[in-house]
């Protein structure tokens, strides 16, 4: 005796065509929101940086990524020469940089 085989096939709920649009919808909000919170400003941040760097010239007051203080003596294609102490030079690469000091601030120190 062999008994009947049914087959049974599962219908998609009315509105589970949908989710996939409503995933496809967040997926787009989320990245959307990766972008003004993490990516622009970091781009934006790039940009100032590469003007600063553009922009020195000989007898600004820097400050490197590593915390030294100098004042610019050479300014080159890629690399800098500070002078960090009377008679002391060091050679840096201009990005090394991290930020320009308003004139006469390491006398004050």
């Amino acid at each position: 005796m062999t008994l009947p085989t049914t087959f049974v096939l599962a219908q998609a709920a009315p509105g589970a065509a949908n989710g996939g649009l409503s995933m496809l919808f967040l997926m787009i909000v989320l990245f959307g929101l990766m972008y003004f919170m993490m990516i622009r400003p970091q781009m934006k941040r790039q940009k100032e940086h590469r003007q600063l760097v553009s922009n020195l010239a000989k007898g600004d007051e820097v400050v490197t990524n590593g915390g030294i203080a100098g004042r610019v003596e050479e300014v080159g294609e890629t690399f800098i020469t500070v002078e960090i102490a009377t008679n002391v030079k060091i050679k840096l690469q201009k990005s090394a940089v991290q930020q320009v000091l308003p004139k006469g601030t390491l006398k004050s120190s």
